[in-house]
């Protein structure tokens, strides 16, 4: 059950504690950091829509490519990619099951091209052969199943022009010239049915498109307030009715059918506290079967028997959470996921037809019958009356009630989501294991502008970078100390992207609250951030500047530069760890570069990592190591927390210390120092 108190509220249990690691979590076996981050043994299970093959991925001389074998012999396995150096990290199948497509940029640009592999040959090429060019998937078809829509941004790098590609011949064939336009919606016939245009309000449009020409008005709008909770989900195969997942009119958003004929609506299912989180929709016939909110934790309706019938079976057969995450075109076997939550993930094959389900892999098998912890939902009450949605995971051996609040406190880190407009759920997540594992309470909260639980939620923290956004992490910092989790003066909040910048603004606006801070691609310089976007988010700037401040006005642009730890640097006295990608679109090096240098010019200590053939984000498992052997070992010199020694990882890495390796227990030796 999840429970609630306000932040200011002081609970009576274990009142007056010491932090201190317990024997129990002292003994628990040491995960090693290579389980948790090397490549998983297999992910990303598929079935060929024709159902005659399973595809995955996995290691080919430790990089992760695309894997085949007929389903018949899932013993008779064969790479069909050869990638060499970034790991491949999406495929999937065209609808004729003739090729693999997968995506892949260089060195972490977000360039990303299309690649196919022809399966009766093995023959690879290049499907959009363009320099700085991003391709987006507009749509797919079982009518057409050779035959795919992109979008390609190579004329204009704002937009995506709309492109039929021949998988046969790899042909491609401009479909409509785009000049504005934010996205395209398509049939299973691959015709264009709706063009997205963001408006000034923050908000989109939704034009009509018939033969190839997009109406001159449009018919559906939102506001801002709408923005991240509604879209077009998808017409039926006969293209007769358009699913919409919709908030206007309503707090959360809901999931409606619409009639493309008459334009009437249907509303099919809501939830006043989570929005339409999934769906599942016949491949036959595009109809609706079954649909999920999640909340704390994630529930799913179906309205079809048989898909009802084939959910009962799975969940009488599976502990934890599950899904489907491939089925065949005659919808007769699924590819089905499980999560234990305190073992590692599992991927089944359900035949429906003979009603059998067969373990088609572990993901890492190398955690069995590692200590992995549950994790715990908590809802926690804001100072303003909000309600955080939140996950606990606790160190081995520290709750012997089982209680979710462990026998003394032990030292916590905070660790915050990236996007904002993203949200934490339940579920196997390698960072709480692993902090948890090395003696740590982890917490991860869904604070206001998390994306999930309806437009209010996300609204509240529109302009509020550095200000409630950042509250609502005090406060529930604050819960965790007054209900004996952890002591006040030993938490470190650690974040990607905007939990980058929750860090940076954690350690230079409250610079009392947090022990240490690790931040991963953070944004130092809200106003430098936006200069610096992508080309291809232009279409997006209005809601940018509703919602993070408008540059262009002078009260927008004074608000951006007081929210930018950037100039508040001199404040920070903790001690602070930078991770960056030298290619990184969103969050440009110079984010980090420019508040280290504040840093260094104050006196101030830092220590700064950076990988030159990374973005946003380390996609590189031996650099994703490395840098979580420097957090691990700056974690244990400031909370005082487990550490696996660093070893060889920094140097099996591309990882360059620019600043501060004596900062870090063992980092100068390390590098040889």
């Amino acid at each position: 059950m999840a429970l609630t108190i306000a932040a200011g509220a002081r609970a009576d249990h274990h009142a007056g504690t010491q932090t201190a690691m317990t024997d129990k979590t002292a003994a628990a076996p040491l995960i090693p950091r290579e389980d948790l981050f090397g490549n998983p043994t297999r992910s990303s299970g598929q079935l060929s829509p024709d159902g005659q093959w399973l595809s995955w991925l996995a290691p080919k001389e430790g990089v992760m490519n695309v894997w085949i074998a007929p389903v018949s012999d899932p013993s008779a396995a064969r790479p069909m990619t050869n990638s060499t150096d970034r790991p491949i990290r999406q495929y999937f199948w065209a609808g004729d099951s003739k090729s693999l497509l997968y995506v892949q940029d260089k060195g972490g640009d977000e360039n990303f091209l299309l690649y196919g592999i022809d399966l009766a040959t093995g023959k690879e090429r290049t499907l959009t052969p363009f320099e700085n060019t991003r391709v987006q998937i507009v749509g797919t078809s079982f009518a057409k199943p050779d035959q795919i829509l992109v979008g390609v941004n190579n004329r204009d790098p704002r937009f995506h022009d709309v492109h039929l590609l021949d998988l046969g011949t790899g042909e491609l064939s401009l479909v409509m010239e785009n000049n504005g336009f934010a996205g395209f919606l398509a049939d299973d016939e691959l015709n264009l049915r709706m063009a997205l245009r963001p408006n000034a309000a923050g908000g989109m449009d939704f034009f009509p498109v018939s033969d190839g020409e997009v109406a001159a008005a449009a018919t559906e709008s939102t506001a801002l307030a709408d923005s991240l909770t509604t879209q077009p989900a998808g017409f039926t195969n006969d293209g007769k009715t358009l699913y919409w997942i919709d908030s206007r009119g309503r707090n959360t958003a809901a999931l409606i059918a619409q009639d493309t004929a008459t334009g009437e609506k249907r509303l099919i299912a809501e939830n006043d506290k989570a929005d339409i989180g999934g769906a599942m929709s016949d491949p036959k016939t595009g109809e609706l079967e079954a649909y999920s909110f999640t909340y704390l934790t994630t529930e799913w309706t179906a309205i079809d028997p048989d898909v009802e019938a084939s959910l009962a079976f799975l969940d009488s057969r599976l502990d934890g959470e599950f899904g489907v995450q491939s089925r065949t075109k005659a919808d007769d076997k699924w590819i089905v996921w499980n999560d234990p939550l305190t073992a590692p993930s599992k991927t089944y094959l359900y035949d429906r037809t003979a009603g059998t389900l067969n373990e088609f892999y572990t993901t890492r098998p190398e955690l069995v019958g590692a200590p992995l912890q549950p994790m715990h939902t908590r809802e926690i009450a804001s100072r303003d009356g909000l309600t955080l949605p939140s996950y606990l995971t606790l160190p081995p051996g520290s709750d012997s009630d089982a209680d979710g609040v462990p026998d003394a406190p032990v030292p916590m880190v905070l660790v915050v989501h990236g996007g904002p407009w993203a949200r934490d759920g339940l579920g196997f997540n390698a960072y709480h294991q692993w902090l948890a594992n090395r003696g740590y309470a982890v917490m991860s909260v869904n604070f206001r502008g998390s994306t999930g639980f309806g437009k209010d939620f996300i609204s509240a923290g529109d302009l509020e970078w550095g200000k409630k956004m950042h509250d609502d992490l005090i406060d529930a910092t604050n819960w965790a100390v007054e209900q004996g989790i952890t002591p006040k003066d030993k938490v470190a909040i650690m974040g990607g992207s905007y939990g980058g910048y929750a860090t940076l603004a954690g350690l230079a606006f409250t610079p009392d609250e947090f022990a240490c801070g690790v931040d991963i691609v953070g944004p130092s310089n809200l106003e430098t951030l936006l200069k610096t976007i992508p080309p291809y988010w232009e279409p997006l700037i209005a809601q940018f500047h509703e919602r993070m401040g408008n540059p262009n006005t002078p009260e927008g642009l004074a608000m951006l530069k007081e929210r930018s730890p950037l100039y508040s640097a001199d404040k920070i006295t903790k001690p602070l760890l930078i991770g960056q990608g030298a290619n990184d679109p969103r969050v440009n090096q110079a984010e980090s570069d420019q508040i280290v240098a504040a840093m260094k010019e104050k006196g101030i200590p830092v220590t700064y990592v950076l990988y030159p053939d990374e973005g946003h984000g380390f996609a590189k498992p031996s650099n994703n190591i490395a840098f979580n052997a420097i957090t691990e070992n700056f974690l244990a010199t400031c909370l005082g927390g487990r550490a696996e020694p660093i070893g060889d990882t920094v140097k099996d890495s591309t990882a360059k210390i620019v600043e501060g390796a004596d900062f870090v227990k063992g980092l100068d030796d390390a590098i040889g120092g």
